[in-house]
């Protein structure tokens, strides 16, 4: 009976170690399974969906490549360099550097302030054709001469000096023609008078007498011419309304709330159309058109003629 527990009890030991065997093995088996095989799948998807700071090693440890394979470089994060002192993950690129600019350098002096003569009426003549220079030329090369060489310069991007160098010449030159002897004069076409008949309506009284056909102006009291100047006319688009009205209104010194431009001298007969001196006309004669106004480019003539007409005063409108 002893040696049969002996036996039972030898028979149960062996069993438990047997157990313990099994129970290590299957542990050890499911731990490398779950490492190298299915979690080790999860990891790798983790890794790539990590952020890019979690890509790269860490400092303090150095993973041995494998000896089958050649060793891969991490892949360097968007917008990171690597190298010390640029520009981090981020970071926006530095600007290019501004093209300096050229200065023009001006040349030599050929005319300037306080010079005086025919060159200056020359220059004058020039600079109003092209609209930088306004009323009578004269022989002075003062304040209004320099202001409109500056202007000129500025705009064709010559040294702006306010005196005359050959560039500026050349340009001019280039831009403008010979002027005549009477725009030297300031004399233009109609202010020496016209044969063209008056209208019967311009023969009594007190009248502006407008002529389209003649593109004249007539101050005409009791039926004698005592002024005549050219004018302009508005375009086809804008044309002068023609007839007989009266002077409503005088500024001497208006400035268009339309069209933001000067209109001095105004004196208005018809809504916003109106008799008053034009710098543009003076510049450039006929190639322009005014918005509908009768344009007077004898300065003297329309400050004249301002303090001669009245509110109340006619304005006929006709063809000759």
């Amino acid at each position: 009976m002893s040696r049969g527990r002996g036996g039972r009890g030898r028979a149960g030991l062996a069993g438990l170690a047997m157990l313990l065997v099994v129970v290590v093995v299957t542990t050890a088996a499911g731990w490398a399974v779950t490492r190298g095989g299915l979690l080790g799948g999860a990891d790798r998807d983790d890794r790539d969906v990590a952020s890019p700071a979690a890509a790269e090693p860490s400092a303090t440890s150095s993973p041995t490549p494998s000896p089958s394979a050649s060793p891969v470089p991490a892949a360097r994060p968007a917008g990171s360099t690597g190298a010390a002192g640029q520009r981090a993950h981020g970071a926006r690129a530095p600007l290019p550097a501004e093209r300096p600019r050229q200065v023009p350098v001006p040349g030599p002096e050929l005319l300037g302030p306080g010079d005086a003569g025919a060159e200056v009426r020359e220059l004058q003549s020039r600079l109003r054709q092209v609209a930088w220079f306004v009323g009578d030329v004269t022989d002075d090369y003062g304040t209004a001469t320099e202001t409109a060489v500056r202007g000129f310069q500025a705009k064709r991007g010559i040294a702006v000096t306010g005196y005359v160098d050959q560039r500026t010449r050349d340009r001019l030159a280039a831009m403008t023609r010979e002027p005549t002897a009477d725009e030297l004069a300031n004399r233009f076409p109609g202010d020496a008078g016209t044969s063209a008949a008056l209208d019967p309506r311009c023969r009594t009284g007190r009248a502006l007498c407008v002529d389209k056909s003649s593109s004249t102006l007539r101050w005409v009291v009791d039926g004698t011419v005592r002024k005549t100047v050219s004018v302009r006319f508005g375009s086809s688009y804008t044309p002068t309304r023609e007839g007989q009205f009266a002077v409503e209104s005088k500024s001497r010194d208006h400035v268009s709330s339309l069209y933001d431009t000067p209109m001095p001298f105004a004196m208005f007969f018809s809504g916003g159309q109106a008799v008053h001196y034009s710098a543009d006309f003076a510049a450039r004669g006929y190639a322009g058109a005014s918005h509908g106004c009768v344009n007077v480019r004898d300065l003297p003539g329309i400050t004249w003629l301002y303090d001669q007409v009245a509110v109340g005063d006619k304005v006929v409108v006709y063809w000759s």
